[in-house]
């Protein structure tokens, strides 16, 4: 009697699924992670960074002043601004209703982000409508809800309009900080549009160095060593990594 006698020889590779946590060390951010945010307006603002309020300009008329603060970036870095030409609300116009104002707006952080026609603008309100100083009335529009938020659609909104140091004559204070390389911007009229936003997006720091992203220090405890811990029930990316 013969038998057959059959060898299997099965060769399968395991696998081994392994769960990485994909993650940079961070650290609590320092003063040299910051970048200087130099801003002049004529006559006031309200800045906004990623959806955050970072600075108010504390001088809302006269004399004209320049605001410098410290801001901690994250790119894609969204900013939004409010550039308010002092008027009376009614009228549009300023200094007891005798003048017709004019604005102006100019922005410059020290990672190299500059204001130019390339932000987005809108106008919120206008006057005195068509000029007439003798029978001064004003134009609103409605203020967009989350207009400075970072998901907030522009798309519909005009080019800002660059204007000369000559149009807008700043004042003393102007000269004396740093604005090389960026635009004086407004909508299309310097003198009776009053209220005005604009917008811009900097997907990446213009002067190409890299920055750590802080962003959601809330959600971490940052050690002073560069390691990172994370508070339970945070969301982590994870990547998942097959070896044989």
């Amino acid at each position: 009697m013969r038998y057959l006698v059959f060898t299997f020889i099965t060769s399968i590779p395991l696998l081994f699924p392994c769960i990485v946590l994909s993650e940079e060390p961070i650290r609590k951010p320092r003063m040299d992670d910051t970048i200087r945010a130099n801003i002049y307006a004529d006559n006031a603002f309200r800045l906004y960074v990623n959806g955050e309020l970072v600075a108010v300009d504390s001088i809302q008329f006269v004399p004209h002043n320049v605001v410098s603060v410290d801001i901690l970036p994250a790119y894609p870095m969204t900013i939004a601004v409010m550039g308010i030409d002092n008027a009376d609300s009614l009228t549009g116009m300023e200094y007891a209703n005798t003048n017709i104002g004019d604005g102006g707006f100019i922005l410059k952080f020290g990672d190299g982000t500059v204001t130019s026609s390339n932000w987005k603008v809108k106008v919120i309100s206008s006057g005195p409508l068509n000029g007439d100083s003798s029978n001064p009335r004003v134009v609103n529009n409605s203020l967009p809800e989350d207009w400075y938020t970072v998901d907030f659609v522009d798309r519909d909104w005009g080019n800002a309009r660059e204007f000369s140091e000559e149009e807008v004559g700043p004042k003393e204070p102007f000269f004396e900080h740093d604005f090389e390389g960026a635009k004086f911007i407004w909508s299309d009229d310097l003198q009776l549009d009053n209220i005005v936003l604009f917008r811009t997006v900097v997907p990446s720091p213009p002067d190409s160095r890299e920055r750590p992203d802080f962003r959601g220090l809330t959600d971490v405890v940052p050690q002073q060593g560069g390691g990172r811990s994370r508070v339970r029930g945070s969301r982590e990316k994870q990547k998942i990594r097959s070896r044989k």
